[in-house]
């Protein structure tokens, strides 16, 4: 716009003005309007980029030069910090001082953005006078740059051209983000307390709207850190009030709600951050054009990234179906799902970043997901659908064979070699396409089981036993859970449930034998399953032989509690595609089942008798 050209007319007259200056040999008299020119023109060079500020300034350094040149010094060969010191340790003429303090100011913008605190501090003892050095060591308790750059007496404004940003306002806005970039690494670090007192010293600091809402958006990050989630809210909600485009706030709020377990508000949060990024798509939101160096030319962490990372509407979208279908809200969970895989068909992998930050699963698991909510909606036909896209598109990606001999710690941390390192992501990656192949069918089985055909079920359930027999464990300790990698526990608890589902089907077509031989089966691949011992006792009765059940049922009553416990303790969770399987496959005939036992021992306890 107006400003925008007006700004560049600007630099570009003080920097051919500054080229005239420098086209003289330097001067005592001239150095004074030298470097007021060299200030402004940094200034405007700053404010034209509007973004971080990068590298070192160079023309900082010619302008020190420059000074000791009139002096009849050189310092060619001294680091900046190294010219910073000779030239404000020998260098008296008190014309120069406030000029040198203003870039002085300017060069501490520059570390700044570097993060060379260190840097700024030496920089700023220089600056200051003993009684000001003095009075910056007396605030105990304090930050010790912040009182350095508190206890700095600005220079008055002669200078001989007006200045496009104060030495004044330069000041407010490095107290600020020395506050705030310090506060974020501490953070990172894990001092939240730190963090937070550092935290709160920016916020009532010089900035514009958007930092401090910025700002407050860390601050209720950090207090979530210390536990402290009502704390966190007021803060995240403070960030709303004061920037109402700042929508990471948002997608923190849900983030909090979820941690207390609110699923309303949390889904009511997640639904409004969609709405308004549906509406406003976040694009690269321009400074505020009252001044050239600003907080947020000079605070860029990656924590901050982090933080403030916007959502695309399709993670958002995909944690509403998601958050939905762990809370039991089929329904929504099913529209959900359905608006994100019609999101699918926009070219979203386009759009979403691969960089690990995304909210995203893998798009298979999407899809399993969806069919998992699809399937406890009772749309059993639409989840054998959205699983049959997921068997095709995995179908030519699974070796016929795969042996897998690695353990968990060393597929973690591969040895030295691209080459091994390489197989052993391809390893990894063949067992996701078969664990999402075979979860495929498994849900399909259990949906055909759903409509009544027992056939078709126990056909899909067959299927994916046989694709499980592809997969071979060797190698020492692989036999234990704990040593086991996590795909070949999602592998172990499908093949379970499809063991179960398939002896289910058996037991409803009145095939008794062959129910019985799955449960064993899946007793053997999962020791102690209260769900496979529960159907293995009733296959046992309906064969007749009551007194093998009795003593299994005994059995199983005396020890499932405890082994459910260890069960829960040792085991990783499992994925959200599988959950709704777990509760399918226990056993719901538990009671009656008990009485039936119960009375025959009663009855063999008085025969024998």
């Amino acid at each position: 716009g107006a400003a925008a050209e007006l700004r560049r007319r600007q630099r570009a007259g003080f920097g051919e003005l500054l080229r005239s200056i420098r086209g003289l040999p330097a001067a005592l008299p001239t150095l004074p309007l030298e470097l007021t020119v060299l200030y402004n023109s940094l200034l405007f060079t700053v404010g034209a980029s509007d973004s971080a500020i990068e590298g070192e300034a160079d023309g900082i350094r010619q302008g020190l030069l420059r000074v000791l040149e009139a002096c009849g010094a050189c310092g060619q060969d001294l680091s900046t910090e190294e010219l910073w010191q000779k030239v404000l340790q020998e260098v008296k003429v008190e014309e120069l001082q406030a000029p040198l303090h203003r870039l002085g100011a300017l060069q501490a913008a520059w570390w700044l953005a570097a993060g060379r605190l260190g840097s700024i501090a030496g920089l700023f003892q220089l600056l200051s006078t003993a009684e000001d050095t003095g009075r910056a060591c007396c605030s105990k308790g304090q930050n010790k740059l912040l009182s350095l750059l508190k206890a700095w007496r600005v220079p008055a404004e002669g200078a001989s051209l007006p200045l496009v940003q104060s030495a004044e306002d330069l000041k407010e806005i490095l107290c600020t983000a020395a506050a705030f970039l310090q506060g974020l690494q501490e953070l990172e670090a894990g001092n939240f307390s730190t963090a937070l007192s550092l935290l709160q010293e920016a916020a009532g600091g010089f900035c514009s709207k958007k930092v401090l809402a910025q700002i407050y958006t860390c601050l209720g990050c950090c207090t979530q850190r210390m536990g402290k989630p009502q704390t966190a809210l007021q803060h995240l909600k403070r960030a709303l009030q004061v920037d109402f485009q700042c929508l990471p706030a948002l997608s923190h709020v849900a983030a909090v709600y979820h941690e207390l377990g609110e699923t309303d508000a949390e889904l009511q949060a997640l639904a409004l951050l969609y709405e308004a990024l549906e509406k406003n798509p976040p694009g690269a939101a321009s400074s505020s054009p009252c001044f050239l160096i600003q907080t947020e030319l000079l605070v860029h962490r990656p924590i901050l990234a982090s933080l403030l990372r916007h959502h695309h509407p399709s993670e958002v979208k995909y944690l509403l179906a998601q958050r939905c279908l762990q809370d039991g809200r089929v329904e929504d969970a099913v529209e959900h799902y359905l608006d994100f895989l019609a999101l699918l068909q926009e070219g979203l992998q386009q759009q979403v970043p691969l960089d690990g930050s995304s909210a995203l699963p893998r798009i298979p698991e999407v899809f399993l997901e969806a069919a998992s909510a699809l399937e406890q909606a009772g749309r059993h036909q639409d989840a054998i659908t959205v699983c049959e896209e997921v068997i095709r598109r995995t179908t030519d990606l699974i070796p016929r064979m795969l042996r897998v001999e690695e353990r968990l710690e060393q597929l973690e941390c591969p040895l030295p070699g691209a080459g091994l390192a390489d197989g052993l992501l391809s390893q990894k990656e063949s067992l996701c396409c078969l664990a999402w192949r075979t979860a495929g069918y498994l849900h399909q089985g259990w949906a055909w089981a759903k409509l009544g055909e027992s056939k078709e079920a126990i056909t899909q359930f067959s299927r994916c036993l046989s694709d499980l027999l592809r997969v071979r464990l060797c190698g020492p300790g692989t036999e234990t859970t704990e040593n086991l990698l996590p795909e070949m526990e999602v592998l172990q608890k499908i093949r379970l449930l499809s063991l179960i589902g398939r002896g289910t089907q058996f037991l409803e077509l009145g095939k008794h034998k062959e129910a019985l031989l799955d449960f064993q089966y899946g007793l053997q691949s999962s020791p102690g399953d209260p769900a496979a011992a529960s159907y293995l006792v009733q296959a046992l009765w309906k064969l007749d032989r009551k007194q093998e059940a009795a003593a299994h049922w005994q059995k199983l009553s005396q020890s499932s509690p405890r082994e459910e416990g260890q069960q829960e303790e040792k085991g990783r969770p499992l994925p959200l595609y599988l959950v709704s399987w777990l509760e399918q496959a226990m056993f719901p005939h538990s009671e009656p089942l008990a009485r039936s036992i119960q009375d025959y021992l009663g009855t063999a306890a008085q025969d024998t008798s």
